[in-house]
């Protein structure tokens, strides 16, 4: 079932992707009509020429289904977050930069002699890595192992634009691979997959953003961003997709968290909540409600 679900919205370019954790993380987007690479073995994956996914299911791993208030008064987040109990999460938390060889794991067979990597950013939930073939970058990253990469090997950071190597970020539930250039500090992420490594919000330790409703002791290995039923135009939401909301009200009842759902139920009924999780459904559910009553009138 699982699969299948995943397995569906990997074949939809409409669907976004994150790997990482909170202050460092890894986003897969492709346009419609770009070449893609979608494989069902060994695993799930897809890859462009800008980018890479690739997505496992250990037994342990659990979805769950979630909306998020927006800074926008009329629109509202969603995503299912891929969640492991922290003990099963299995990253190593590194923090100094270290060499780990080959990538034999690469999504693209022509990528796993290249070496990986990682930049020591720590994290229980996820590793930021780098990949390269390339014998000046291997030297240079290779200089910097054994040292912090915002403290020891500051004098790697300003080279990281110009060289681009890959950056892969890992999970229990698989990888994101970006191929396309770093942006200069100055510069805008690109369209279609890219990083962001936020010292400030990597110093928090989190998993992920305090908005996202996961359970105590689970963390976020990866996280599906379903097409969202608000087309944006000028910044703010013009036009609603009724059959994206159905889909993802869908999800919301097989994998969301019961008292967000009843905030959601309570709002369409005009009643009143007591709990603060509920509370947040309901301010859901009256954006929503907008957006509902909107298309009934059409």
């Amino acid at each position: 079932m699982l699969n299948s679900l995943l397995l569906e919205h990997l074949r939809d370019s409409e669907s976004s992707w994150s790997c990482g954790r909170f202050g460092a993380i890894a986003e897969f987007h492709r346009d419609a009509g770009e070449p893609v690479t979608i494989a069902e073995q060994p695993f799930l994956s897809a890859a462009t020429a800008r980018g890479a996914i690739r997505i496992e299911t250990p037994a342990a791993l659990r979805p769950i289904a979630y909306e998020t208030i927006s800074k926008c008064i009329d629109s509202w987040g969603h995503g299912l977050a891929l969640c492991l109990p922290r003990e099963r999460a299995r990253m190593y938390g590194r923090s100094v930069i270290t060499e780990l060889g080959p990538d034999r794991e690469a999504v693209r067979a022509e990528d796993r002699d290249a070496l990986l990597f990682d930049l020591g950013l720590g994290g229980g939930s996820a590793a930021t890595c780098v990949r390269t073939p390339d014998a000046a970058t291997i030297r240079l990253l290779r200089a910097a192992c054994s040292k912090s990469l915002f403290e020891g090997a500051a004098g790697l950071l300003p080279h990281l634009p110009a060289l681009s190597p890959h950056r892969v970020f890992i999970s229990a539930a698989g990888r994101i691979e970006v191929y396309q250039p770093i942006p200069p500090q100055t510069g805008k992420s690109p369209d279609g997959p890219h990083t962001h490594v936020l010292p400030r919000l990597l110093a928090r330790g989190r998993s992920h953003a305090a908005t996202v409703p996961i359970p105590p002791g689970w963390v976020v290995a990866m996280t599906l961003y379903p097409p969202h039923p608000l087309r944006q135009g000028s910044g703010r939401p013009i036009a609603f997709h009724p059959a994206r909301h159905a889909a993802f009200q869908a999800l919301m009842d097989r994998y969301g968290a019961p008292a967000l759902i009843a905030g959601k139920q309570a709002a369409a009924r005009n009643e009143k909540v007591e709990t603060r999780e509920e509370g947040l459904g309901h301010r859901i559910g009256l954006r929503q409600q907008k957006w509902l009553q909107l298309q009934a009138r059409l």
